[in-house]
């Protein structure tokens, strides 16, 4: 009987060689390729969906552990994200939040589902950053006898 030559994974040593193994693969870039790059594609994913749990990491957290994995730089996300290079800083940073398209575009571009970009975090808010109790971090401020138009 003929072995499989790739099963399903059961250790991190099998998963991190299939890893490698894609790697290699997608840099050749040769379309015949392409089931078997699928497959271990697969294989890992389900490894990742069972053993990977991005839930104790904030959508910021993750982004950051992302981009080491993927030896990326904040410029990178630049053009990944086609946002602003101070729209990306504010991201990184806690000061901005992310869109529905950002979101997306970091799902596709990481292959991760978009719960793992969808979940609440704080931000910072430059109005109260010297406040230390992060309860009164949003609060609403009196803004007197101010019209506002």
């Amino acid at each position: 009987m003929k072995s499989l030559k790739y099963t399903i994974i059961k250790n991190e040593k099998q998963y991190n060689k299939y890893c490698n193994t894609l790697e290699e693969l997608i840099v050749q870039e040769d379309k015949t390729l392409y089931n078997e790059i699928e497959l271990l594609n697969l294989l890992i994913n389900k490894w990742d969906n069972e053993h990977n749990s991005f839930d104790d990491l904030n959508p910021i957290e993750l982004i950051k552990a992302l981009m080491e994995e993927n030896k990326l730089k904040p410029k990178d996300l630049i053009d990944i994200l086609d946002l602003s290079k101070g729209t990306v800083s504010k991201i990184l940073n806690f000061h901005k939040g992310l869109s529905k398209e950002t979101i997306r575009k970091l799902s596709d571009y990481f292959n991760i589902s978009q719960e793992a970009f969808n979940r609440p975090y704080k931000l910072v808010n430059e109005v109260n950053k010297h406040v230390r109790n992060a309860s009164l971090m949003n609060t609403k401020k009196d803004l007197g006898d101010a019209v506002i138009v």
